[in-house]
Formats: structure tokens, C-alpha cells, sequence
């Protein structure tokens, strides 16, 4: 059967919440609490007020690929005059269904969604993995980012 597209629905979420630790353990994080949880919450009330959209590849009923983006907005600077950004996540294909194309597929439903919001840019912490697809697809690396952790 040929993979198809469509809208994560909350029918999805315990599948995507394991898609996304699965892809969370690839990149190599520690688990060190429970943290589908916090997803769940997380993915139920931003899905309901629209700052996260996520779309899917399915084979049959089988969720084989997943993508995320999370719609925020900050102060407009001069290269984001919209300050509204879309923060890419949760990119994550099955092993055997690798190399097919779906990420590519996933990554321009999502980044669609993030034009159509409004968002004046799209960034990522791209994996090891990643970074070759993001780079193919227009993605500048900014070897600024830094982040502070409590």
C-alpha cells in the first residue's frame, strides 16, 4: 500500500507520543523522568488553540512517519518582521521506511502550515540525521544558538 498524508487527529497521540521518544532516545537523551505526561498535556492544548499542527505518513492505519511544528511569537526583529516563528519537531520515520521520501513530504506539509500562520521563519535543532535534509531543503545553519538550562 502506498504511504498517504494526513492531519495528526487526539486519536493519534499515544502513537505519536512514542514516535516522538523513540526519535528523542535516537538523538541520544537521557530518560530521566516519564515524559508522556507532559507531552500528552503538552500536544492536547496547543493542538486545541491552534500553535501545533503536526501532519503524518501512513501506511494503511500504521503511523509510519511523523513531523511537528509549534507556532510562537515574539518581539519582530529584522529578519523575522512578523516575529511569529514555527519551531520545527518530532521529524521521525520508521526505520524501514527510510530513504523514501516522507521526511521530505512531512517537512513541506509543516513548513506550509507555518507560512500559512504567518510565521516569518522556521527554525530546527537538527540531529546528526537531519541535517542533510534540512540543508537540501533551504535551512541556514546559525552556529549561535545557545541555551540556558534550569
Amino acid at each position: 500500500m502506498a504511504v498517504q498524508y494526513r492531519k495528526l487527529t487526539e486519536n493519534d497521540l499515544e502513537t505519536f507520543i512514542e514516535m516522538r521518544i523513540c526519535q528523542l532516545r535516537e538523538e541520544g537523551a537521557t530518560e530521566e523522568i516519564d515524559l508522556k505526561p507532559a507531552l500528552l498535556d503538552y500536544y492536547k492544548r496547543h493542538m486545541a488553540d491552534g500553535t501545533f499542527v503536526s501532519w503524518l505518513a501512513v501506511d494503511g492505519e500504521k503511523i509510519v512517519g511523523t513531523s511537528g511544528m509549534s507556532f510562537v511569537e515574539k518581539p519582530p526583529y529584522f529578519s523575522c518582521p512578523s516575529g511569529k516563528i514555527g519551531l520545527l519537531s518530532s521529524m521521525y520515520t520508521a526505520d524501514e521506511y527510510r530513504r523514501q521520501g516522507i521526511a521530505k513530504a512531512l517537512l513541506t506539509r509543516v513548513v506550509e502550515e507555518a507560512r500559512a500562520y504567518g510565521c516569518g521563519c522556521v527554525q530546527i535543532t537538527a540531529s546528526d540525521m537531519g541535517v542533510l535534509l534540512y540543508t537540501d531543503f533551504g535551512f541556514v545553519k546559525n552556529g549561535n544558538f545557545m541555551q540556558y538550562k534550569f
